[in-house]
């Protein structure tokens, strides 16, 4: 029964309900995975002011309990048990907004990649990738918010108790516009990046596996390598987001103003020059990696399991 059982096919027979739910499985688990490693990365992009200062306190940041300055390692603290606490902050909006937003990102890219024709054998990375894109285009647009609120909990001197709590000041403070004023540059950013990442799974998955029979480890190499590849490309696009959903909770006039992409990017320049568009380069890299690894390894394996255990149905009402 199991050599009857072609893996390939999951992608046309399976259904919406079984791709949005392995979809929202893999988001969640993707994000959770590697939250601390992500608040690291984004309080090294954070700029607090005109001078150089520092990216990540002993306190509250890295488990490793370097005091860095200006993204070098200068001395050694005394480890702080609030310090792991702290690098979990915000993870609970990600809970609630990355099970609906991947289960909506998996659903359109899986239905987009049969309509383009990606589904064929052979590769076709620029039908992937344009698959990836719509799919981009549906997540960002319901993550967003919930992005923005992770990112103001991640900051060192964030005083939000929860996030009803940063929604909630933000919102009366800054208004709904703030929940929104990245979404440009995250989908200026997000599109190549899932482009990127979409055509080079499916390539690299391809390469690895042509048989196309189910494999963990396929999916967890390729996965990691895509994302390892997006990442890398996207990075400043990253930095100038972070800029623009943390400007609220900044002391400098300038960047609490900034207006968008190239007010940001102008920023960043002035500041720190071109090497400040790569601020948080490893941590986003080591974060993406094995959540790029894990969000595809847990998707195949639902997508597989949900669609393994409907083809046994099916043939026991036979």
């Amino acid at each position: 029964m199991e050599e009857d059982y072609d893996y390939e096919s999951l992608g046309n027979n399976s259904t919406i309900a079984q791709n949005a739910m392995a979809g929202a499985l893999a988001g969640i688990a993707e994000h959770c995975a590697m939250y601390p490693v992500d608040s690291i990365k984004t309080r090294m992009q954070v700029i607090q002011s005109t001078r150089p200062s520092v990216l990540v306190t002993a306190t509250h940041a890295a488990p490793s309990s370097f005091v860095m300055r200006s993204g070098v390692a200068a001395t050694y603290a005394p480890y702080n048990p609030t310090m792991l606490r702290n690098l979990w902050r915000g993870v609970n909006s990600v809970v609630l907004g990355a099970g609906p937003a991947h289960a909506l990102h998996f659903t359109t890219y899986e239905a987009c990649k049969e309509a383009f024709g990606a589904n064929r054998p052979g590769h076709h990375p620029f039908t992937a990738a344009a698959a990836g894109a719509c799919a981009t285009l549906a997540h960002d647009s319901l993550m967003n918010p919930f992005d923005v609120i992770k990112q103001r909990m991640q900051l060192q001197d964030s005083t939000y108790k929860s996030v009803r709590d940063c929604a909630r000041k933000v919102y009366s403070k800054e208004g709904i516009a703030a929940f929104y004023i990245s979404l440009p540059t995250t989908l200026t950013m997000s599109v190549p990046y899932q482009s990127i990442q979409f055509a080079t799974y499916e390539y690299f998955r391809k390469v690895i596996n042509p048989r196309g029979d189910y494999d963990p480890k396929t999916h967890a190499l390729a996965g990691g390598l895509a994302g390892a590849v997006a990442a890398a490309v996207t990075m400043p696009l990253d930095v100038a987001k972070t800029l623009l959903q943390t400007r609220g909770q900044n002391a400098d006039p300038r960047i609490r103003n900034a207006s968008g992409l190239t007010d940001a990017m102008m920023i960043i320049k002035e500041r720190h020059g071109f090497r400040g568009f790569f601020r948080g380069f490893k941590p986003r890299v080591l974060t993406t990696m094995p959540s790029a690894a894990i969000s595809w390894s847990v998707y195949e394996y639902f997508k597989w399991f949900m669609g393994f255990n409907a083809e046994e149905e099916s043939l026991m009402t036979l």
